[in-house]
């Protein structure tokens, strides 16, 4: 074994193989691997095999695909026979509901190059015979299904990694790890010391245990997840005979079960409500290819609704139990990239379903090491969507919820429960007590609207218009009308101080720098002039700057921030929960704020984009003319000592103005109606500032910033894309993100975000199309749950087109 590698990778399960193989075929053959047993012994050797392209998030569903159509490179690359089986696959929708989410995902489908199709129950069961037609609504047929040979799979990414250069060693446990000054890292094994440049964790079940090493506890946790295996079924045999082919895979959400052939019977899974995770605490490292004690009554609900869906079970004897654990994230989604403040130390872990996640783990990955960027949207999978804040008891609860949910439709306005209330702002409680429905951002709670009893502030789920819908109407007329009040807490909120500030974010940010007492909106690049940030910049002294952003992406941006830092003359320090904010909007705000603070808040003394520090009453305040909303409106932030007699004062002072609490399904609403994107849907890393119409924000004049080469030859090649506003002809449901924009019959382009705007009394949805296809005088079409409605773009934003009232 050598003692000098440039990367390390740990672990030697099918993401470990992949992530080796990746970096291979990228050019890198000063690589290596480490296991602790051998390859495939930790959760992949008792893994059911199964693979599909289906997922909620539209990017990992890309990369589900990418991975199926791999095994085929690495088989012919390798010799090594992947034992593919490419079957098909049918998803059984057993309600109306279900229904309407597989047209949904359908949808999706169109613009990601998929092929699936909506079929009858009558068509599904000629497709797959086993099923009773009458207990189901319909279904989807996917022909990107299928299932395949574990062991053979992982061998076949580990010969294919060996072939281009790759070392592995196996039977060597990782024992310690230390990071040098330069940023390598010494990583003690039982069969010696390397000397890593890189070090990759892939531990899988043991990726919590190899976090710990170096100061980092990683949400993930394993759960049990049992199996079994039928004896022969003469079904399976009629079935093989009179086709020529296996019986496709199928997944039922009702039963909450998945089932593929296996030999000459069935191999049947579910992912039961009453779940048990495994090792909560600590994974033991003797643990090898052991299986758990199964559990048949624990599944039993589930078996008793897949028996009546699929009667030919009713007779099947049962050949073997499988129960082994797997690890999942609080979300289901994988963990995958560097992590902040740790240099040259990367995950890919908590990836379920290894099989169909596997290969565009691999690719992301092995980009983001090679290249500096993952080169596509990961954001559903990016590690830097957790923190600091998750703790081990708060990722067992997410984790077995989102394990018991694994196959329940998440509604769009539907909220989960589990560890909640988690993280509160002084002022949660006043909120609750105006009947606040809150939702869970990074664990935060915040308001998305106010009932007007406590025994209706609770959502009703649905793919259509809810019962908040005239409640979210009401506090929008609120802030259109005179004055509304939100709780901006969680946006993220970042100090930049010291001599080197200005010249730091001058190559940082695209945009000039403000002058002093100003603000100006800024997007941030990388490397490759896409869009990783979007944010308002304000400047309160010479060696001053507040920047705030998007609160989802804070450790993102952190992550970025820190790796950028100079050795010396800039501090960076992100406030969380260390400041917190209350905004109020509305042609009556400037009289509510002019009443509690001693200065002149006119608009020539105080104009919009200014900042400063005055106090609220006895309250000190950083104050930022600005807000979300697109009207009049003002940001106050003080300390979270001071929120809740700044609620108070607000409330009180505000009383005869008709002050009106709103919240975030409000401020969506307002936001869309002046056609304002957000981070995570229409500014994402695959989008340059001119596709989404902030090149007003970067200033080309600049000699030098992040992404300034790769940004003027974009503007020089024109957009592939353009972002637009579209007023939707909708019935009773609104676009919620990723459906399909239509022209001339064809697909071109996707929603990214959008809703009722109630002021404009319209159907609003922002989305991309494609450059070639984009005429704002042309008819177009948006599907919403598989129905295609007429759309027009808009040419200008419904609310204030000029500006006059968030300016005046």
């Amino acid at each position: 074994m050598k003692s000098h590698t440039r990367v390390l990778v740990i672990g030697g399960g099918v993401v470990g193989c992949s992530v080796l193989y990746h970096l291979a075929r990228a050019g890198w053959t000063d690589i290596m691997l480490i296991e602790r047993a051998e390859l495939t012994a930790g959760s992949t050797w008792h893994a059911a095999g199964g693979f599909h392209t289906l997922n909620g998030d539209p990017n990992v569903a890309k990369l589900q695909q990418y991975t199926v159509e791999l095994y085929k490179e690495i088989e012919e690359l390798s010799g090594q026979s992947c034992g593919l089986h490419l079957t098909g696959g049918v998803m059984l929708a057993g309600t109306k509901e279900r229904m309407d989410w597989l047209k949904m995902a359908h949808a999706k489908g169109r613009y990601l190059g998929m092929h699936t199709e909506i079929i009858s129950a009558a068509e599904a069961k000629k497709l797959m015979p086993l099923i009773d037609e009458k207990q189901f609504a319909g279904a989807m047929y996917d022909p990107l299904e299928g299932h395949l040979d574990p062991y053979g799979t992982t061998h076949a990414y580990a010969k294919s990694a060996k072939l281009k250069g790759a070392e592995i060693v196996l039977r060597n446990r990782v024992v310690d790890m230390a990071q040098r000054e330069d940023g390598s890292w010494d990583v003690v094994t039982e069969q010696g010391n390397i000397h890593a440049e890189h070090v990759v964790n892939c531990g899988g079940l043991w990726a919590r245990e190899c976090g710990r090493m170096v100061g980092l506890e990683l949400p993930v946790l394993a759960m049990e997840h049992m199996y079994f295996l039928t004896e022969d079924m003469p079904e399976v045999a009629e079935i093989n005979a009179s086709t020529g082919k296996e019986v496709i895979t199928a997944l039922d959400f009702e039963g909450e079960i998945y089932m593929r052939q296996e030999r000459g019977g069935m191999l049947l899974g579910t992912y039961e409500q009453a779940c048990v995770p495994w090792s909560e605490k600590v994974t033991p490292w003797d643990f090898g290819q052991n299986l758990l004690e199964p559990d048949l009554d624990r599944i039993a609900p589930s078996l008793e609704v897949g028996f009546r869906h699929f009667p030919a079970f009713e007779n099947a004897g049962i050949r073997r139990v499988i129960n082994g654990p797997f690890t999942f994230a609080p979300d289901g989604n994988p963990l995958v990239g560097p992590i902040r403040g740790l240099r040259n130390y990367w995950v890919a872990c908590g990836v379920m379903a290894g099989f169909s996640q596997g290969g565009g783990v691999g690719l992301a990955l092995s980009n983001w090491m090679v290249h500096g960027d993952p080169g596509f949207d990961v954001w559903g999978m990016d590690v830097a969507r957790y923190g600091d804040w998750t703790t081990l008891a708060h990722t067992n609860a997410k984790v077995r919820e989102n394990y018991a949910r694994r196959f329940r439709i998440r509604f769009p306005n539907e909220e989960l429960p589990a560890a909640r209330p988690f993280r509160t702002t002084p002022v949660y409680d006043r909120l609750e007590s105006h009947n606040a429905v809150f939702g869970d951002m990074c664990g935060l709670e915040h308001a998305l609207w106010f009932a007007p009893s406590k025994t209706e502030a609770k959502d009703e789920f649905s793919f259509r218009r809810s019962n908040d819908f005239p409640h979210v109407a009401a506090e929008s007329a609120g802030v259109r009308e005179g004055v509304g009040l939100l709780e901006i807490s969680n946006f993220a909120k970042y100090e930049i101080t010291g001599g080197g500030a200005e010249a730091w974010l001058d190559r940082v940010l695209p945009n000039r720098l403000p002058a002093r007492g100003r603000m100006v909106l800024t997007p941030m690049l990388n490397e490759e002039g896409m869009l990783i940030g979007d944010f308002t910049l304000a400047r309160e002294a010479d060696d001053r700057f507040m920047i705030f952003g998007s609160g989802l992406a804070e450790q993102y941006h952190m992550r970025w921030f820190q790796a950028r830092l100079p050795v010396s003359g800039v501090t960076l320090r992100a406030h969380g929960l260390d400041l917190t904010g209350l905004q109020i909007a509305g042609p009556k705000s400037r009289e509510l704020l002019s009443r509690l603070v001693d200065a002149d808040l006119s608009r020539e003394a105080f104009p919009f984009m200014a900042v400063g520090r005055f106090n609220v009453g006895i309250i000190p305040a950083l104050i930022g003319r600005v807000t979300y909303t697109g009207d009049l409106g003002y940001e106050i932030w003080v300390k979270p000592e001071h929120q809740r007699a700044l609620f108070d004062l607000l409330m009180k002072e505000g009383a005869d103005l008709g002050i009106r609490l709103f919240g975030g399904r409000a401020l969506n609403s307002l936001r869309l109606e002046k056609s304002f994107g957000s981070w995570s849907r229409e500014y994402r890393p695959i989008y340059t500032p001119w596709e989404a119409g902030l090149e007003r924000f970067v200033s080309t004049q600049k000699s030098d910033f992040i992404g300034r080469d790769a940004l003027l030859r974009a503007r020089d090649e024109g957009p592939k894309r353009r972002l637009a506003t579209f007023v939707v002809d909708a019935l009773d449901a609104d676009v919620i993100g990723d459906e399909p924009i239509w022209r001339d019959g064809k697909v071109v382009g996707w929603v990214t975000s959008g809703g009722y705007a109630h002021h404009a009394k319209a159907s609003v949805a922002l989305g991309y199309v494609e450059a070639a296809a984009f005429d704002a005088s042309a008819p177009y079409e948006i599907e919403i749950i598989g129905d295609r409605r007429a759309a027009r773009v808009a040419a200008e934003p419904l609310f204030d087109p000029k500006g006059t009232r968030m300016r005046g």
